[in-house]
């Protein structure tokens, strides 16, 4: 497949915004102090390290495949180590942490939403809108911890 300059400059955006959030994730899963968030932003890492690998394909010529997962926000159920009353320092830290994570998978998550459509590609827009959803995924992931600790 070759790319239109339009193409290949929105894809290399997202690539960035993608290896932003390899190291945001690779950071935040060794300062999360609840095991349980250490291992979602270990998880969200492999799955952006994915996102990554993909828009690097799509550079190199070739639309890797796409499944639409939309399952894995509504399947997960985080294990609750805070209460809603607590207040300790370490729950703020990690509601810091998963604030911000859900801000950043907004941000992405809204990039891919505005540049689906500059796409030609029937498969490429397919691969953009699956990742869009992963995002998405990704937010509500983070908001269900966040629930389940009484970090509202």
């Amino acid at each position: 497949m070759v790319l239109k300059e339009t193409e290949r400059t929105a894809i290399e955006n997202l690539r960035t915004q993608e290896k932003s959030c390899i190291e945001k994730y690779q950071k935040y899963a060794q300062q999360a102090i609840d095991p349980e968030l250490k291992n979602l932003f270990e998880q969200l890492h492999k799955k952006e390290q994915t996102h990554y690998d993909s828009l690097t394909q799509v550079l190199d010529g070739t639309v890797p495949s796409s499944d639409c997962n939309d399952s894995d926000g509504r399947d997960y159920e985080p294990r609750a180590i805070y209460t809603a009353a607590s207040q300790s320092e370490d729950k703020m830290h990690d509601a810091f942490l998963a604030t911000d994570a859900i801000g950043t998978e907004k941000l992405v998550s809204g990039e891919y939403n505005t540049n689906v459509f500059m796409f030609g590609d029937s498969d490429l827009r397919k691969l953009m809108a699956d990742i869009q959803v992963e995002e998405q995924n990704h937010a509500e992931m983070l908001y269900k911890y966040k629930t389940a600790n009484g970090m509202q």
